[in-house]
Order: C-alpha cells, then structure tokens, then sequence
C-alpha cells in the first residue's frame, strides 16, 4: 500500500495543530510546527477562510494523517463503523483506537504510530501468544499484546518505553513494562479517547 513519505512536519503546519507524528521530537525545540504555526507553501501564511466543505475536508485529513492511513482504507473503517449500532463518529474513533499499530503506540513500545507500523510489520509482537504482522489487526477486549523474546533488546522499544510518562498510558489499556506485555481491557469511550478532532465532522462529509 502506498505511503506518504514526504515531510511529516509539513502536514502538522497545514491542519493547523501537532499531529504529533515524530515522536520525541515534537515535544522539543526543534518541533516545525512550533517554528512556523502557519501552512507551509509560499501562500501559507495568507489562508483565506474556509468553506463548510473545506472545514469538513480539513477534520478528515487530519484525522486520517494522525492514524496514519490512506483514503480507501480510511473510508472503510467509516462503512463499518455506520454500520454498527450507536454514534458513527464514536464507533469510527473506536475503530481505529483497535488497530493493532495505534494500541502498540499507545502502549509505549514505539514513539509514534509510523514507527509502531514498521515494528509491527518486522513482526515483534505476539497477540495472544501469536505473533501479528498486520497493523491493520482490530484487537478486542482482553487480547494480550506482547513484545517477543527475541526483541526485548530492540533499542527503539527500550526508548520508547522511557517515553512513556510524557504521554501517559490510556485508561483502557494495561501496561506491564517488566513483562514487556499489555492489555487491551476494554474498548474506550469517546472522553476517554484525547484527540482534538470534531469527528462529525466527518460523518457529514461523507454523507453529502
């Protein structure tokens, strides 16, 4: 599957927020976005305003950039999650919150959820024992994710996992850090997931 892999930084200035997608680095000094809050290109800084289209637009590219995916896999979470019972915007936000890759990031065996892909593709971690390669892998409640034997001395797991405290654990998951192992307890309310995104707006882009 094709991959952006051009200038993360650039895409934090153009939806206007830290996506937060190099890890450590966006809580140093050295953070683009912290350098230059404006869009990036020779008319960045003179943005006109949007339209409700173009608001719409924004919310889901920048959701999409935050997660890491690319329009056809993005759309289908969006189909499964209107098909579901409940609120779409918060089973979609749920939906990916499952991914495999995202709770690896989330767990605090990688720095950001790019590296999280990259680690789970090279296939360090086990799920139930089991060892996944798929980042796109939907955990459920009570699924075990584990770092393998052979990759507890990974340095980039070691780094990360040192990390942790600056972006703290989420009140669904459960983390051992002496085991090298976690918990996907339970799956997570809207409150309980910290991104600053107006998922309807999202559902009514692609309702039009």
């Amino acid at each position: 599957m094709a991959r952006y892999t051009g200038p993360v930084c650039r895409l934090c200035r153009r939806e206007s927020m830290k996506l937060y997608l190099k890890g450590d680095r966006c809580f140093s000094d050295k953070c683009a976005y912290e350098r230059r809050s404006y869009a990036p290109g020779q008319h960045g800084q003179r943005r006109g305003k949007l339209s409700d289209y173009g608001i719409q637009l924004r919310e889901k590219q920048k959701i999409k950039r935050i997660y890491g995916l690319q329009e056809k896999q993005f759309k289908s979470y969006f189909k499964e999650a209107d098909r579901q019972k409940g609120v779409t915007g918060t089973n979609f936000l749920i939906l990916l919150e499952r991914r495999l890759d995202n709770t690896v990031f989330r767990l605090g065996f990688a720095n950001s959820r790019s590296q999280a892909r990259q680690l789970v593709r090279h296939g360090h971690f086990l799920v139930n024992g089991r060892k996944v390669n798929i980042p796109s892998y939907l955990l459920r409640p009570g699924d075990v994710i584990a770092v393998r034997e052979k990759s507890r001395q990974v340095g980039v797991i070691n780094e990360a996992l040192e990390a942790l405290p600056r972006r703290g654990l989420m009140p669904w998951l459960e983390l051992d850090k002496d085991k090298y192992q976690g918990v996907f307890r339970t799956l997570p309310t809207r409150e309980e997931i910290p991104m600053p995104v107006q998922e309807h707006l999202v559902v009514e882009f692609y309702s039009k």
